[in-house]
């Protein structure tokens, strides 16, 4: 019986260094560079102003991490933190927060999603991808609307798209 169990406890371990073995000790992943988050947020920001919109701009890193904040002249002082908490939403939902606050929306089975801390379900934060991957998000704040927000937001990627396409 004993024989029996060391055996058991053996192969388990050999089963298990196996597979242990298939896995990689560290993964490498792209995120955005600050400078490219950096153009991001300015074609953002611009694209709201020629649309008569005050707003700030939140660029995160693929973690949710701050990169870039750019805030206009007469945006109001809560722009900034929803802008933030849109994009942090974006890269940690893996979804942009306009159908974010679709999915959510009271009595549908993704609400109870709302009461995440620091989550924000309005429409302004997008994903941004390379190759498939999600490298960042962006959040506007401060347009009438999330659905405005998000137009700004996506013309911001658009102007770092050849960048990203590798």
């Amino acid at each position: 019986m004993k024989r029996m169990a060391i055996a058991l406890l053996l192969a388990s371990g050999i089963m298990t260094g196996g597979a242990r073995a298939e896995e990689e000790a560290l993964v490498s992943y792209k995120t955005l560079s600050p400078e490219t988050a950096l153009v991001l947020a300015r074609a953002a920001l611009a694209d709201c102003r020629a649309r008569g919109y005050q707003v700030t701009v939140a660029v995160v890193d693929r973690s949710g991490n701050m990169q870039v904040m750019l805030r206009d002249r007469y945006a109001g002082a809560h722009t900034v933190e929803t802008a933030r908490r849109k994009a942090w939403t974006a890269v940690s939902f893996r979804t942009d927060t306009l159908a974010m606050a679709e999915l959510t929306e009271a009595g549908k089975e993704a609400s109870g999603v709302r009461f995440v801390d620091e989550a924000m379900m309005v429409g302004g934060g997008v994903v941004v991808q390379a190759a498939g991957s999600i490298v960042g998000g962006v959040g506007v704040s401060g347009a009438p609307g999330g659905p405005a927000d998000d137009e700004c937001a996506k013309v911001g990627i658009e102007a770092i798209q050849d960048d990203l396409d590798f």
